[in-house]
């Protein structure tokens, strides 16, 4: 009797501490619970506050650089002469130069980008596709550096050969060459826009006669236009905000022409220039970077609204 009353002590004991053992798990996790969500807001905070300093810095050294210069003086003169006796800071050779190298860029991403979408999507076998495509994002993954040793060293020689005019450097060859690097964007975003239509629509389709072609132009891409049109204005604002391509290819002559076959100067290859200078700090020359990068910062936001806009406007739902 006396052993059979040791082992329901023993019991109620090994109980009790399983109940003590969970109540202190239960506490530990409802501690956790409320301290993941301020932990979360934390780093999400953290994110914002870094943008808003970021605009905020971008701000008010380019409100001291209108201080000095005229803000229409800026937006429409056509000559940039920062280290002359008599300085000028036109910007429109700078966004010349810019949106001619971004739009020789897209002519060369978007026909091969959305041709390369188009095979892996309709045309190509799953193990074909499950090789081409790693091999494809590889191209986003060289360093721009090597791309614009690239352009410098091979492509404008060649382009050389074919247009003797073509200046050692130039804005069509780096032009090329950031086509060459967006492909990947284009393509994989396309590409999975077009992945994402159902396959009935494919089916009824060919059900009704259509070709295999015929239902890739006249059903699958309207189905997709969102996310195809989403990719090509993201591979436009990657394009406006490349750096090293253009400062090694394109030169730093600041000229205010549309003439591809010339030496120009970017945005980026701009600042590139000042920050690597002498520019003394609270000089017009050096706020003047300022008022170029919040240029450039506007263009690309403009450019990723444009792209969230019309995502949000010809988003299909299946």
């Amino acid at each position: 009797m006396d052993k059979t009353n040791i082992q329901k002590k023993a019991t109620a004991i090994n109980i009790k501490q399983l109940i003590e053992k969970n109540q202190s798990s239960m506490s530990r996790s409802r501690i956790v619970e409320k301290l993941m969500p301020i932990c979360l807001f934390a780093i999400a905070l953290i994110s914002i506050l870094t943008t808003a300093g970021i605009i905020l810095t971008l701000l008010f050294e380019t409100f001291e650089f209108f201080k000095a210069v005229s803000i229409i003086e800026f937006f429409t003169g056509t000559v940039l002469k920062p280290l002359s006796a008599n300085p000028q800071f036109g910007v429109l050779p700078l966004l010349t130069g810019t949106l001619l190298s971004s739009l020789i860029a897209m002519f060369v991403a978007i026909p091969i980008g959305l041709m390369t979408a188009i095979f892996l999507s309709e045309y190509a076998s799953a193990r074909t596709r499950k090789v081409l495509k790693p091999i494809l994002e590889i191209l986003a993954g060289i360093p721009t550096i090597v791309y614009g040793f690239f352009a410098f060293t091979f492509v404008t020689p060649l382009l050389r050969m074919l247009i003797p005019s073509l200046e050692p450097t130039n804005i069509l060859s780096p032009g090329i060459v950031m086509g060459i690097m967006i492909i990947p964007i284009v393509a994989s975003l396309s590409e999975d826009a077009m992945s994402s239509v159902p396959n009935s629509m494919r089916e009824g389709a060919l059900a009704l006669g259509a070709t295999k072609l015929e239902t890739t132009w006249k059903v699958i891409i309207p189905a997709a236009l969102s996310g195809i049109i989403a990719s090509f204005v993201l591979g436009i604002s990657r394009a406006i905000g490349e750096t090293m391509i253009v400062t090694i290819a394109s030169g730093s002559s600041k000229n205010f022409t549309f003439d591809i076959t010339q030496s120009m100067q970017t945005m980026t290859a701009y600042i590139v220039e000042v920050t690597g200078g002498d520019a003394p700090a609270g000089s017009t020359l050096y706020y003047s970077l300022y008022a170029v990068a919040m240029t450039l910062f506007v263009f690309t936001f403009i450019m990723n609204l444009i792209a969230q806009y019309i995502s949000r406007k010809y988003r299909e739902e299946y």
